[in-house]
């Protein structure tokens, strides 16, 4: 068979078919999807702060006092040192802690209950002052 002008020109067409799905991915198509999906943010102000801050500073405990953080410190230094087991610092400093917050409880009730005593005092001598009059 004889090359003509127009087979030469149908070769190079499938050539270039050819080589363009090549390119393509040898004729698959993959297809995706991009999903975005809206993410609010919020807006934080500087009261929203303050008072998330006021509110968890509210919930903890005082300060300990000065002969407690003396003693809590000795213990552990003397577990640093090895003077005393670590299992002995921390028996010795947790049983501290209970009987104290035990007797802190009993004190606050009985301020409580002498504030109590003492408004009803009050009140019943104001009632007896009104009734004189």
């Amino acid at each position: 068979m004889a090359r003509t002008a127009e087979t030469t020109r149908e070769d190079k067409a499938v050539e270039t078919r050819a080589e363009t799905h090549a390119h393509e991915g040898a004729g698959l198509h993959l297809h995706t999807r991009t999903l975005h999906p809206p993410v609010p943010i919020p807006y934080i102000t500087r009261d929203d702060v303050r008072s998330t801050a006021e509110s968890a500073t509210s919930r903890l405990p005082g300060r300990p006092s000065g002969k407690d953080v003396v003693f809590y410190g000795g213990l552990g230094a003397l577990a640093v040192v090895g003077a005393l087991e670590w299992p002995v610092a921390l028996a010795v400093g947790g049983a501290t802690w209970l009987v104290r917050s035990r007797g802190k409880g009993k004190e606050a009730k009985e301020e409580e209950v002498e504030a109590r005593e003492a408004k009803n005092a009050t009140r019943e001598r104001s009632s007896a002052k009104k009734s004189v009059a």
